[in-house]
C-alpha cells in the first residue's frame, strides 16, 4: 500500500506546474515524454499514449487484481468482470481512481 501512496503523490507532483515544477509533459533530461491519457467510462478503459507498458489495476488496499499488457497506441479494456468497488488504475506514472458500480 505505502508503494501504491508513493506513485499517486509522485504523479501529483509531477503534474503540478503552478508552482513551477516540471509537468509530466515536459522533457526529462533531454528525453521526450509522451503523454499518456486513460479515459474512463462506465466499465471501460480507454488508454492512449502507452503502447508497450502495462495497466495495472489495484484496490484500494493495494491488493493486485488485474494487469494487461498494452499493445497499440489506443487501447480499450472491459473492466466488467470486476466486482462493484473502488480501484486504482496505473499506467507508467499514470494513476486514476475508478469506481465500478
Amino acid at each position: 500500500m505505502t508503494k501504491c501512496l508513493l506513485i499517486f503523490i509522485m504523479a501529483l507532483m509531477l503534474s503540478a506546474t503552478a508552482t513551477g515544477r516540471a509537468s509530466y509533459m515536459e522533457p526529462l533530461c533531454g528525453i521526450e515524454v509522451e503523454e499518456v491519457s486513460v479515459l474512463v467510462e462506465d466499465t471501460n478503459v480507454m488508454v492512449r499514449g502507452a503502447a508497450g507498458q502495462t495497466l495495472e489495476v489495484v484496490s484500494l488496499t493495494g491488493r493486485p487484481i488485474t494487469k494487461v499488457a498494452i499493445k497499440s497506441p489506443s487501447q480499450t479494456i472491459s473492466l466488467g468482470s470486476l466486482p462493484k468497488g473502488c480501484y486504482i488504475l496505473k499506467v507508467g506514472t499514470v494513476v486514476r481512481k475508478i469506481a465500478i458500480r
